[in-house]
């Protein structure tokens, strides 16, 4: 007897909080959970919390994502390479945190090569905003001469860190902004940091990939373990 091909669920008169099991997700395209809905607060926190993300293109429907395996950077598995040591240390960068959420999405939305796409959408833009209004965006600005040049955003929800896009205008300025991050939430206890896909880049900064299941039982411990409080300063 055939089983019926599993197919991603869809999302439009589904409770603002309800996703079907991650398990569910489909292996090709590897991900895929679900389709629709919208990116309110109230659902985009209950998606994190489950570990699926939004991921979609400019004209198509809210498309939800929970692949197998997972990319996850562990604080102290990051690889803090000698060179960009010196750079953190005689780069000349000023790095500060949430001081300029929008500048940060702003600069990691715009078009990186000569079709000019981007996945950020308007949409995409507005409910990240609503995100750190909340208290849950986090972004992490690397300043040269008091000029943005790199930096990183995501969600922080208890001790995981939902890693978004980053973004580089000088050498190593992202690499920056991940090192302090690493530094200042890791110093607070941070558990993990959710890389979602792989690639060579994330790799060789210590990233390693997860099976689902193993992911789904770290991210629990983790949004459920508050970090501790920050110390005073808020700058490297």
């Amino acid at each position: 007897m055939r089983t019926p091909a599993m197919r991603p669920a869809f999302l439009d008169q589904a409770p603002l909080d309800w996703f079907p099991p991650p398990a569910q997700a489909l292996r090709d395209p590897n991900g895929l959970l679900a389709i629709g809905g919208d990116l309110s607060r109230r659902r985009l926190l209950a998606a994190y919390r489950l570990g699926i993300f939004p991921w979609y293109s400019q004209g198509q429907p809210v498309l939800w994502w929970s692949p197998d395996p997972r990319t996850v950077l562990f604080p102290d598995r990051f690889r803090l390479r000698r060179s960009l040591a010196k750079r953190l240390r005689n780069g000349g960068f000023e790095v500060t945190f949430n001081t300029d959420f929008a500048a940060v999405i702003d600069a990691c939305a715009a078009p990186r090569d000569a079709d000019g796409g981007t996945w950020i959408t308007a949409a995409m833009r507005s409910a990240y905003l609503d995100l750190h209004r909340a208290g849950v965006g986090f972004s992490v600005e690397v300043r040269h001469q008091d000029v943005l040049v790199g930096g990183l955003y995501g969600v922080l929800l208890g001790s995981a860190f939902f890693g978004e896009s980053m973004f580089s205008r000088r050498p190593d300025a992202s690499k920056v902004a991940l090192a302090s991050l690493i530094r200042s939430l890791g110093a607070r206890g941070l558990q993990m940091i959710d890389c979602q896909m792989r690639s060579a880049h994330l790799e060789s900064l210590g990233a390693q990939e997860v099976p689902r299941a193993e992911f789904q039982g770290l991210l629990e411990r983790a949004v459920n373990t508050p970090l501790a409080e920050p110390a005073e300063e808020a700058r490297e």
